[in-house]
């Protein structure tokens, strides 16, 4: 279909024949944009064509053919395809998809195509937490600096497969990408940002050097003739020591000292660093955001706006005013004195651990959920040192919770506060509102996946706020 080292751009869609496996919110926008240049399209599902949301059955009308329900990955054995696009997080070496690639097809993914089309410098940021902040942040820098047309998307928005032809070289385009969008690149973003790597996804990935891998794939393809740059997190060791197998020019942030280039800080000051070069941003006590890991959020969007050419005033103007995001410490409501945070996002134990680490108040902690088999001893060891009230447990890994508390306080010979166990997530949080006294914080921050009883983490967030808002309603707050 193409030749080795010939870009996606040079290929001629039309009468090619390529599967699209999976019909959700990145390879519906992809199956449109292929079927509008000719391809001859197979939309594979779990679910049945019947069952499909209303964009997905929509593609019929464009001439996509579409299968599902059991079996449905079958076709790829039996037939030849071109390509075969697969949804994030797919499984790689399904028997299907390894027939596949024998008979010829070519196994990619939208985010790849996207690099590969992509006209403008594209600035991809990824880690184990804070990506969507990241990301938003860089875009509001970016939109004040003004000098350029900013998109922002990927793993946060909308897809931007069908709007590549129109942005044009003189746009900036900011990317959030998880692991599973990266598994499958071939191409790098000219500037890539790896915030932090903890253990995250084991359920899919299988083990942690598996993980790690997909993360070094923003990086592992740039170039330096280019100009691409990779930033790297100074604070994680692990983080810092990839730099070293970086292809491309490295510069790095963090809260320590030994950065030369990137982003720094300095006597209480978030600052561009440069060689012996310091240019203040603005104080650390300004930031808007909570907990040291958003300082880290900060420094990384300073990093990359010192390689656009941003100026330290514009940063700090964009930092000023940025609220966060939905999901992410946001608090929902007040009652009675009880203040109740929602930090849904935090969907593995490392941000789970950030979020404790930002209040100093008693905290009512609500806990539990899809368990995607990573460890939760160091979370529980730092909560044990945190002033809590009382942990409510729900979810499928609510007893391996419990049981690094236990194993913690053995260890630590600290006391487990109490631990309650609730059958459902909105009795969870009916539980947490009653041992929640005036002054404490009642934080939802999981440390778990929403699989288990939501479809995602912003399903999970907004009925914690409607059920904080119900509360607040019966008791007359």
């Amino acid at each position: 279909m193409r030749r080795r080292g010939e870009g996606w751009s040079a290929v001629d869609w039309r009468g090619r024949k390529v599967a699209v496996v999976g019909l959700g919110r990145e390879n519906v926008p992809l199956a449109r944009y292929l079927a509008a240049r000719g391809a001859r399209i197979t939309g594979l599902d779990r679910q049945p064509p019947g069952d499909l949301p209303a964009a997905a059955r929509d593609l019929a009308a464009l001439g996509v053919r579409l299968e599902g329900g059991p079996g449905y990955l079958e076709v790829l054995a039996s037939e030849d395809f071109d390509a075969v696009f697969l949804t994030p997080g797919m499984v790689k070496d399904a028997p299907e998809i390894q027939a596949a690639r024998r008979r010829g097809a070519v196994i990619t993914s939208q985010t790849n195509l996207f690099l590969h089309l992509c006209r403008a410098p594209v600035i991809g940021i990824t880690g184990s937490s804070g990506k969507s902040t990241t990301t938003s942040l860089v875009g509001r820098i970016l939109a004040g600096d003004g000098r350029r047309p900013v998109h922002v998307g990927g793993n946060i928005g909308r897809p931007l497969i069908e709007q590549v032809d129109d942005i044009g070289p003189d746009a900036w385009v900011v990317l959030e990408l998880s692991s599973f969008q990266l598994e499958l690149v071939d191409r790098s973003p000219h500037v890539a940002v790896l915030l932090n790597l903890r253990p995250n996804h084991l359920d899919v990935h299988g083990s942690m050097a598996a993980y790690e891998a997909a993360k070094r794939r923003i990086f592992r393809f740039q170039r330096p003739d280019a100009g691409d740059v990779a930033v790297f997190s100074h604070d994680d060791p692990v983080v810092r020591a990839m730099a070293a197998d970086a292809p491309a020019r490295t510069v790095f942030f963090g809260t320590g000292e030994g950065i030369e280039h990137g982003a720094a800080l300095r006597d209480g000051w978030v600052g561009l660093v440069d060689g012996p070069r310091w240019r203040p941003v603005l104080p650390a006590a300004e930031v808007p955001l909570p907990g040291a890991h958003n300082l880290l959020n900060v420094l990384a969007a300073s990093a990359v706006a010192g390689i656009c050419g941003v100026e330290p005033e514009t940063v700090r103007a964009a930092v000023a005013g940025f609220e966060g995001l939905e999901h992410r410490l946001q608090v929902v409501g007040e009652m009675d004195g009880r203040r109740f945070v929602n930090d849904s996002i935090a969907t593995a134990p490392d941000r789970a651990a950030a979020a404790l680490t930002t209040f100093d108040e008693p905290v009512v902690w609500i806990a539990g959920g899809y368990d995607k088999g990573v460890p939760f001893d160091d979370l529980a060891a730092l909560a044990l040192r945190r002033p809590l009230r009382a942990v409510v447990l729900t979810g499928p890994a609510a007893g391996r919770i419990h049981e690094a508390l236990e194993r913690a306080s053995q260890r630590l010979d600290l006391p487990v506060p109490p631990v309650h166990r609730a059958a459902s997530f909105d009795e969870a949080v009916e539980t947490a509102a009653r041992l929640a006294r005036p002054g404490d914080v009642v934080l939802l921050s999981p440390a778990c996946a929403s699989y288990d009883a939501f479809r995602d983490f912003v399903q999970r967030g907004r009925r914690f706020a409607e059920l904080v808002q119900a509360l607040a309603a019966a008791s007359g707050s």
